[in-house]
């Protein structure tokens, strides 16, 4: 098989797999009590002879509301999880056709699923150099075609208690700014952890939540041992996965909320070609948000709302948030690189992003505290900052700002620094000399007014609740 070391090459290799693996299956599920929890098996095939057996656990459950929820809906939820699971190994070989054994979809079903695979993993066909314009991706057939949407049995929820939301906590800033803002609301709020890492637990505790839901993802093994052995490996869309497994989990809780913290910057896309875009932060969009709200409530659970608490807001105004609970700052991990370890690698362009993002807001002191160097100083810096901007090179594939905001944060930085009449460290020197000076000269380039327009902006593109869209734009405005 070719060596993927040029476009030729790696489309070559991509059919090659094809042909070898023409099928992925999607065969079945199983549900099962484990301890106090529940444990979900999927079973996948890519023909010939490739098995995988992923699980996802819940760690406790309440019985008693899982026993009120038909049978039927409840397997539903499961083969849902199966379907959003199945990306991962699929990706393997790419096989042309996914045939789904374990349960039933419609024609509207398969189309979401389409345009989640096209959509949600162009940077998977992008980064191993896959030609979409040469042949169709991927056929979905069910063995058995969905009923009609009337008929579909989803659940809804019996528990009477409206008052508590369920939260997607990770560890990183926007999980704190929408665990603050609900906390000042006044609402109950309970934290939704996947595979926790330390940042997770530390910032739901800090925030005061009433109750973990931790949830188990266990990858197969296997599939470790085919990226070694040369199958394809890539991106796919995570957020997705989180919004599936969120409005299940709502339902084994009986909660009626499912919040996540998808920023507004994530509708820039990461690269525009000729035959598209690719967005590595596509299942954190406005559209797919929306694009599952309906999907959700006709298909997996008509009483459950999930929306994005921050969605009418850039990353750069969640950072200025941010910097107003120092209490997390100890507390709070971004670096996707140094998660095992609960550190900042402050090296990566995540970790470079939000030093310049919090950098206008903080006190010296206070980044040095979090990061523990200056990472202004690295000698790499200029050069990240300048991919963060898109210049040069392709814009890094990972959940960063828009590189307006990116700029405006640049500027942010070196005026902080030039009214400190601190010497400007290295890579902000480097930014000022190349990059702002010429802007600066440019007609109608007015980088105060771009800061300034950044930190009030707002959309009305959103879902939020009335009473949370109004306590948000509140502390934009007061800000």
């Amino acid at each position: 098989m070719p060596t993927a070391t040029d476009p030729v090459a790696s489309q070559q290799k991509w059919e090659a797999l094809r042909a070898r693996h023409p099928r992925f299956v999607y065969e079945s599920f199983s549900l099962e009590t484990a301890g106090e929890g529940l444990q979900a098996r999927f079973h996948f095939r890519i023909e010939p002879g490739i098995e995988f057996a992923p699980e996802i656990t819940f760690e406790r459950i309440d019985r008693r509301q899982v026993e009120a929820i038909p049978k039927a809906a409840l397997e539903n939820l499961v083969f849902h999880l199966g379907l959003i699971e199945m990306l991962s190994y699929w990706k393997a070989a790419c096989s042309p056709e996914i045939v789904v054994r374990a349960g039933a979809l419609n024609s509207e079903q398969r189309a979401w699923w389409t345009e989640l695979i096209h959509r949600g993993m162009g940077e998977y066909f992008y980064v191993n150099q896959i030609d979409l314009q040469r042949t169709e991706v991927v056929r979905i057939t069910a063995g058995r075609e969905g009923k009609p949407q009337e008929e579909k049995q989803i659940p809804r929820l019996v528990g009477d208690d409206d008052q508590r939301d369920l939260v997607l906590t990770s560890g990183g800033k926007d999980s704190v700014v929408a665990l603050e803002l609900l906390r000042e609301a006044g609402r109950e709020f309970d934290c939704l952890l996947l595979n926790p890492a330390e940042a997770a637990r530390a910032v739901a505790g800090r925030a005061g939540c009433g109750r973990t839901v931790v949830v188990r993802r266990t990858l197969d093994p296997r599939l470790l041992e085919l990226n070694a052995a040369g199958y394809l490996n890539g991106h796919t869309p995570f957020s997705a996965l989180l919004a599936i497994l969120g409005v299940a989990a709502a339902v084994l809780g009986g909660y009626r909320r499912v919040i996540v913290s998808n920023e507004r910057s994530a509708e820039q896309a990461t690269l525009q070609l000729p035959e598209g875009e690719v967005n590595h932060q596509y299942s954190k969009t406005f559209h797919f948000e929306r694009g599952f709200r309906r999907y959700a409530q006709t298909y997996l659970a008509s009483g459950v709302e999930y929306f994005s608490l921050l969605r009418p807001l850039y990353e750069l105004q969640i950072a200025r948030l941010f910097s107003s609970y120092p209490q997390y700052f100890p507390l709070f991990r971004s670096c996707n690189r140094a998660v095992d370890r609960n550190a900042w690698c402050c090296r990566c362009p995540k970790c470079l992003f939000v030093y310049t993002a919090l950098y206008p807001f903080l006190e010296k002191q206070q980044l040095d505290g979090i990061f523990g160097e200056d990472l202004f100083a690295w000698e790499g810096a200029a050069e990240g900052l300048r991919a963060l901007l898109g210049m040069d090179r392709d814009k890094p594939f990972e959940c960063v700002g828009t590189k307006e905001e990116t700029l405006a944060a640049i500027y942010l930085c070196v005026e902080k620094a030039r009214g400190e009449g601190s010497i400007l460290p290295p890579a902000l020197r480097a930014m000022e000399e190349t990059v702002l000076s010429s802007l600066s000269r440019s007609a109608g380039s007015d980088l105060p007014a771009l800061a300034e327009n950044i930190l009030t902006a707002w959309t009305d593109e959103h879902h939020l609740p009335p009473d949370l869209a109004a306590a948000l734009r509140q502390k934009v405005i007061r800000r």
